[in-house]
This record gives structure tokens, sequence and C-alpha cells, in this order.
């Protein structure tokens, strides 16, 4: 924990000029030409954008940076990629699971990412990934918040001694009770695993958070199972859906009806743009379905959702850099929210919205709040997202974890300027482009 201040930033609610003080890593005070304590160290933000910590809900660090091996996915399906996972397990070390998860925990931190949750598979009697993701949350703990979920990728009734492995990675120190009821051998038997896991986690008094619908199948309806078993148990705004591809799918009219059920049992969703987009509608030709679950619908309902990366160079996904910027500007084309408030909502999706989903204490830049932020080369969100904002400051609890430069391009055309600044282009508060004053360069 250290003292900062952090002068002259805009802030996401489009409060411009404002000082932010840190005081033994908690925000202290927030506002304009805050007076400087004696002997604390003074930053100049020169009117960047200050947000909070970049938050990933879903995503599976045991698999990451993994691609190629043992093969590549050569048909880039979903299941193509479970079938390949299955083939590398047998031959993992914890040191390899280590060490790549430490590698990309680094670019999550130079992206302004300090918060993740990852599913970790328990199908092997081993727990091999558990023991190396749970050293992995200790070393990183003092600059990245990494929550674990105990999953069964081949399903809990499905695989045999799954239900007594994942209740072992429960009392190994793994938070969140995961599933996947779709990959169970029938919908009743996918039905009892929502069933069995939800009253595991009321049991234990933990969060929940299920691979849910991930199919183009319109009948694959466990969310609606999901939602019933919370409102029963009591587990409001502790359980979350993630993916529900299938809601891509479903008609208007069962739709109408879910929406209600997901918000009045106060379930969180996961929408994860990237892969969804990359691995749904592998059966269609034309028209072929994108497999992105509703979000505008979702949220209009008053469902807290949530943005996931869900993999990065792995055996589902070839690409990936930790850039969640990058998942915020893929939901938004996909969902069609172009418009202001949309953007800003998948600025939320990847920021506070899944702050809330993983139950982030002290998350926010409000006195009180741990002094964790991220400042970003654009003037707003909506300028975060389209430039995928240059990251210029990471702090965690007032401490500077990263920097970079400001990005800029000089030029060698007669009769023009010799730079460009692509913020010069700023959106203001009502979306209409207009000229951003230019200022000094940030004294970081």
């Amino acid at each position: 924990m250290a003292d900062l201040l952090l002068r002259n930033v805009t802030l996401p609610d489009g409060r411009g000029d404002v000082d932010v003080l840190v005081r033994e890593g908690r925000i202290a005070a927030v506002g304009p030409a805050l007076p400087a304590p004696e002997g604390i160290h003074a930053l100049d933000g020169c009117g960047w954008l200050l947000s909070p910590p970049f938050v990933d809900a879903h995503f599976h660090m045991d698999s990451t940076l993994s691609h190629g091996q043992p093969r590549v996915n050569a048909s880039g399906t979903l299941l193509e990629g479970i079938s390949l996972w299955g083939q590398l397990k047998p031959l993992l070390t914890q040191e390899a699971l280590v060490e790549r998860a430490l590698r990309y925990c680094d670019w999550a931190v130079a992206r302004g990412l300090l918060a993740i949750r990852s599913h970790v598979d328990v199908s092997d009697p081993s727990l091999l990934t558990v023991e190396a993701l749970l050293h992995v949350k200790k070393q990183v703990a003092p600059y990245l918040d990494l929550q674990l979920v105990a999953f069964p990728q081949d399903g809990v009734l499905r695989s045999p001694g799954a239900f007594e492995n994942l209740k072992r990675a429960l009392d190994r120190g793994v938070e969140v009770v995961g599933g996947i009821p779709h990959f169970e051998r029938t919908m009743a038997d996918g039905a009892e695993s929502v069933r069995l896991l939800c009253e595991l986690a009321a049991e234990r008094g933990l969060r929940v958070d299920m691979h849910c619908d991930e199919s183009d199948d319109p009948l694959s309806r466990h969310v609606e199972t999901l939602a019933f078993h919370t409102h029963r148990l009591g587990l409001q705004g502790r359980v979350t859906g993630s993916h529900l591809t299938s809601m891509h799918s479903m008609d208007n009219y069962y739709v109408s009806k879910l929406l209600p059920l997901m918000a009045e049992a106060g379930l969180h969703a996961v929408a994860n743009p990237l892969i969804n987009i990359m691995l749904q509608g592998r059966h269609d030709t034309y028209p072929k379905r994108r497999g992105m679950t509703r979000v505008p619908e979702l949220m209009g309902a008053g469902v807290n959702v949530g943005f996931g990366h869900d993999c990065v160079m792995d055996p589902w996904y070839p690409l990936g850099s930790a850039d969640m910027l990058e998942v915020a500007a893929m939901g938004l084309h996909v969902a069609q929210m172009g418009s202001v408030a949309g953007q800003r909502a998948c600025f939320d999706a990847v920021t506070v919205n899944s702050a809330r989903i993983l139950g982030l204490e002290g998350y926010g830049l409000q006195p009180g709040c741990r002094g964790d932020f991220v400042l970003l080369q654009a003037r707003s969100a909506e300028e975060a997202i389209r430039l995928r904002a240059q990251r210029l400051l990471v702090v965690r609890g007032g401490r500077v974890l990263a920097r970079a430069p400001e990005q800029s391009v000089a030029l060698e055309l007669p009769g023009r300027p010799a730079r460009v600044d692509f913020t010069l282009a700023s959106t203001g508060r009502d979306g209409t482009a207009g000229p951003t004053p230019g200022g000094p360069e940030p004294r970081l």
C-alpha cells in the first residue's frame, strides 16, 4: 500500500479536472484542486480518463497459452476444443501450468486487468490444475485478485467422481461452485446437476457460476432451472449463468417469460463475445447465427451483465492478449450497442458490472474504495473502447504497477501536421465528435 495524489483526470461519469488522493492504499478524497499532503507523491493525469480496474468475469487460466498442444483445433469447434483439452490433461505438469498462468497475469496487469474469475477443471482426481492455480492465486495476490471456480468440465454427473473432486477442490480453497448442465448426458441430468450444485453452494455459503446453455439449441433451458433454484435457496445476487448462448436461438415468447424469472432471482449473466461468436453457429450454413446471448435485453430487464474473455491462446481460441477493451468492442458490435448509452454499458460490462459478479470489496473510485485504477489515453469510456486506449498507468493500492508512454504517430507528409493524435476527434458526453483541447505531455 502507498500514498499517491493523481491530479487532473477525467472520470467515467464525465467529470473533468478531478484529483484523486490515495492514503494507505485507499481512496481518501476525490474532487477538484485537492490540497497535497506534505511529502506525498503526485502525478499529473493531463485530463486522461481514470477508470476502476478492468475485471474479467469469466476465464480459463488452466488452459491459457497452451495453443497447439497437443495440436491445433482443426475444426475450431467447442467440442473439438473439449476433446483436445482432454488429450492435453494427462500431459500437464504443475510447473507448466504455473508458468503459463503467471505469464498471463503479467499480461493482465499491463492491460489494467486486476481481477479475474477463472474456472479450473476438477475432472482429474489428482486436482493438479487446482493445486497449480491455488499456488498462482497466492503468488499474485499482492497485485491481482484471482477468484477460482470449481468447474467439472466433463460433467459433474457424467464424469465418475467429479462431484467428490469438486467438493475436495472447495475444501482446498476454491471459492465458487461451477457446473456445466448442458454437457450432462440428458436434459434431466442437467437439471439435476443444477439442483445438486446450488444446494452445495447454499450449504457452504458460496457463490455459483455455471457454464449454462452454451449451445445453439433453443431447447437448452437450464438457466430457467438455475433461476428457480437460486430463488428457492435464497441465493439471490450470488449466482451467475455464463455464456447463455442458447438464448440467441430461443423464440421471443419464451424469452419474454425467462427474463423476468432471471431478474427476480437476482441472477447475474456473463457473455463472452470473442469466444461465443467464434464457437457458435458451427452447424449453420446461411443465415449463420453468431450465438452471443441477448445482452441489451438482459440489461433492459434489470439483469446485471458482465463480459468475459473466456479463452486466450488455448484449444478453443487462438487469439487474445488480456485486453478487456477488445472484449467490450466485440460485445458492442455483436449486440449492436453502438449508441452512446450502449457503448457505456459495454464499458461497464468489463468494469463495474463484472466487479459486482465477483463481489469485489472496495471496488470503485469513491472515497473509501481501494486505491486501484487505470489511467487510459482517452477522454471518455466510448473513446477508450474505440481506440483500445493505451494504459498509461496501472495502480494498485496507490502503488504504480505498470506505466506506458502516450501513443502517437509521427507523419512525414508535405503540408500536414507531423503528429497524429487519434483522441483529437474525441466524443463529448452527448456522443458527438468534437475537438479535444491539446494539453501537455503526461508527466508520469
